[in-house]
């Protein structure tokens, strides 16, 4: 385990999880080198991934029912100890090597939440999104799921949507979070990629934010914003 640079501040990766037995162990050997700790999200899975991720050294924060993607990144957003937070997929599509590039702007204390920038989302409703954020927020990737925030900004986050896609990234603004992206690596996995229709729902939360007045007391925002450690 390691501690989050020079500052001291500490580094928690969070892995929100379900049924991932097969890939979650790579995932978990990588990010445990580079943070000080690892928090596995287990979504009440049945098969295994829980006592992968235990014999691997990572903390495991079960579920006691599936609450999906979602729930699980509020579990465990609400859970890690860490002064910054990252969160990763268990499917091994983002490269736990590209943590400390994430999370060095919010250690150096020039941003409340970093974006791992995609070379183009894969789906077309996600580009939908995306596009529709960008009236609000000028990032190119909203939909991203690997992520770093302050604890602070972690903590005041409600997520009430059905998945954190452009809705993150509306509700961070909404309290002043300064807002960066850096580009990241995406490997290739054999996963099916089919048609979303959550988003459609999804689509709905992010024109509510979007029909908000956009935040303007950032001096506010300032009184829960700091560098970490």
């Amino acid at each position: 385990m390691q501690e989050g640079g020079s500052s001291g501040a500490s580094i928690s990766v969070v892995i929100p999880a379900f049924n991932e037995a097969n890939r979650i162990g790579p995932v978990i050997e990588k990010a445990r080198d580079l943070a000080s700790e690892v928090l596995v999200v287990d979504d009440h899975s049945a098969d295994g991934t829980p006592e992968v991720a235990e014999r691997l050294g990572a903390r495991v924060v079960p579920n006691s029912y599936s609450k999906g993607y979602l729930g699980a990144i509020k579990t465990g957003l609400l859970s890690a100890s860490g002064d910054v937070i990252v969160t990763l997929d268990a499917d091994g599509e983002h490269d736990p090597r590209d943590i400390p590039r994430l999370a060095q702007p919010v250690l150096d204390g020039e941003a409340d939440l970093v974006l791992g920038r995609r070379d183009m989302a894969p789906r077309v409703s996600e580009r939908f999104i995306n596009w529709l954020t960008r009236f609000r927020v000028k990032v190119d990737d909203s939909c991203t799921g690997f992520r770093a925030l302050t604890r602070d900004l972690a903590r005041r986050m409600e997520l009430k949507a059905r998945c954190t896609c452009g809705t993150f990234v509306l509700e961070a603004n909404s309290y002043g979070a300064r807002i960066a992206e850096v580009p990241v690596t995406i490997h290739a996995i054999s996963k099916p990629r089919t048609i979303c229709w959550g988003h459609l729902w999804q689509v709905g939360y992010v024109l509510r934010w979007l029909l908000k007045p956009p935040a303007t007391d950032h001096g506010a925002a300032a009184s829960w914003r700091g560098r970490p450690g």
